[in-house]
């Protein structure tokens, strides 16, 4: 059973027990991604590129950050591996999509001096209670400290919707990176999760009151909990089926896993 939890498998569960059984508990090999994967991949790696240039005081120029994004498409796309899944949409769709969100992104903060990056891709490690039997992991796109002194955890989304503002108030990736910071950071003050949705170049934020940390504390645990404690693993059918990298094993559909 799985002893370090991330927002990905706590979600994972949430949406289909049968899926996470697959992933988390009998760990079966994966040999394909999806396309949306695959972008959100190449475009993270070029903000971080982008910003790791930016703290050495260089800012490449927007052609430089887009030619790079679509050599390192082009280089690593494995048709055997990487899934398209909708038939409306083909590779130059969602290649296209990628270089218009970072063109997005480099056009709203260029030339990258309204704040101080603190960490980059920044892997994460704490736990939930003072025992430690409650442990997260996960990633952080990007610290930063703003103008105003705030500190700000990032995350870039590469997809088109846009979540409404409750959704977000209440989003348990970020509120558990945020606990995480304040843990091992000792940090007190004001911590503001910032999300930018590149495609539709918006972006939102959160603030936490201190209720609703200790809220997200008590659900995640007990969530964790449900996860530990759980014996049918059920599939639960919905639109994500299709995306979904252990379709043929699940018994949903035709599968005997």
């Amino acid at each position: 059973m799985q002893k370090t939890f991330s927002p990905s498998s706590l979600g994972c569960f949430e949406r289909c027990p049968k899926q996470y059984h697959f992933r988390y508990v009998l760990k079966l090999p994966v040999e394909t991604e999806t396309i949306e994967a695959f972008v959100g991949k190449r475009v993270h790696e070029v903000l971080e590129r982008l910003y790791r240039f930016v703290g050495r005081g260089m800012v490449p120029s927007l052609n430089k950050v887009l030619q790079r994004y679509r050599q390192s498409f082009d280089d690593r796309f494995d048709p055997e591996r990487t899934r398209i899944v909708r038939d409306d949409a083909g590779l130059d769709f969602y290649r296209d999509n990628g270089a218009r969100g970072l063109e997005n992104y480099y056009r709203r903060f260029y030339p990258f001096d309204a704040d101080e990056t603190l960490g980059l891709e920044k892997p994460i490690h704490f736990t939930l209670d003072d025992a430690e039997q409650y442990t997260v992991r996960g990633v952080i796109d990007r610290i930063v400290r703003s103008r105003d002194g705030v500190l700000e955890i990032h995350d870039f989304k590469t997809g088109r919707r846009i979540p409404r503002q409750k959704e977000l108030d209440n989003d348990r990736q970020l509120g558990l990176y945020e606990l995480g910071l304040r843990k091992l950071w000792r940090e007190e003050g004001v911590v503001r999760l910032v999300w930018h949705y590149l495609l539709p170049d918006k972006m939102r934020s959160s603030l936490r009151t201190p209720e609703q940390r200790e809220a997200l504390r008590n659900d995640t645990t007990l969530h964790i909990d449900r996860i530990r404690n759980e014996s049918d693993w059920t599939p639960r059918k919905s639109q994500l089926c299709r995306w979904c990298e252990y379709r043929a094993h699940c018994p949903l559909f035709g599968g005997d896993g």
